[in-house]
């Protein structure tokens, strides 16, 4: 495994990784084919950054394991205690049973929603849980085993703002190391037009895309996502978005301009 890599961009169609840790040969070309979507078609990669970073954007982006480590003290399997160091051919700190034996293994949550036009306006709701109570976000939540993403995106549709969505495709899938999150995003449409609040909503709205409420946003997947989608419209089609938030840390959820995106890969 790999504690960090450098991504260089190539317009051959290879992306080139080069080992941050000094190794023999350690520069490689990989098709990026083999890492996007074929049916995607070609991509085109930029370095996109928010307001929160003065440097601005680079011709190379460095990708760093940024997540919080989350100290796990009973085993998960048998309750017993934990210690935590290396297990014998990693190089990542893991919790470890010293009653079974057992390695404690976290992976990122999924999140899966849909973003919704509705002649013209965008479907949104706004919060009644925390975190970022009050606040506005797309319909979306985290995917539940035994169902695909965009499986997911429609139930979360329907459990936050009771409306039925006909997922169109993909839009853009975001993920959030220092949080442990990877967002997808699918483009859909009602297919009747009703909703209303579900459980986990105050109200539900319609909005026109210059009154978004950008100011009062619960995420920045969120506000990415929408930015994306903004701008993809003035151009005439959505595109496929791939990209990296990196929050600042100790940051809250709701603080959702606090990030820079990186890695931006758009078809």
């Amino acid at each position: 495994m790999l504690k960090a890599i450098q991504i260089l961009g190539s317009s051959s169609g290879f992306v080139s990784y080069r080992l941050k840790k000094p190794q023999p040969n350690s520069l490689i070309s990989i098709p990026i084919s083999l890492l996007l979507p074929a049916s995607q078609g070609p991509f085109r990669m930029s370095s996109t950054h928010s307001k929160s970073n003065p440097q601005g954007p680079s011709s190379s982006v460095a990708i760093h394991s940024t997540g919080n480590i989350r100290k796990i003290n009973f085993c998960q399997f048998c309750g017993g205690p934990a210690k935590h160091e290396i297990p014998d051919g990693e190089e990542k700190v893991r919790a470890i049973c010293t009653r079974c034996g057992k390695i404690t293994y976290e992976n990122p949550k999924m999140v899966v929603g849909c973003l919704i036009e509705h002649d013209k306006k965008i479907l949104m709701c706004r919060r009644k849980i925390h975190p970022s109570y009050g606040l506005w976000t797309l319909p979306a939540g985290y995917m539940e085993i035994g169902e695909s993403a965009a499986e997911g995106a429609i139930r979360e549709t329907w459990e936050e703002a009771n409306a039925e969505a006909e997922v169109q495709s993909p839009f853009a899938q975001l993920d959030i190391p220092l949080i442990g999150q990877s967002y997808m995003i699918f483009l859909a449409k009602l297919k009747y037009p009703h909703f209303s609040p579900g459980p986990e909503s105050s109200e539900c709205q319609l909005f026109e895309l210059d009154d978004i409420p950008f100011d009062s946003l619960a995420f920045s997947s969120m506000l990415v996502t929408l930015k994306l989608y903004i701008e993809d419209i003035k151009v005439g089609r959505p595109k496929f978005h791939y990209g990296i938030i990196n929050k600042r840390p100790e940051t809250s959820p709701s603080e959702s301009h606090a990030y820079t995106l990186d890695f931006h890969m758009q078809s």
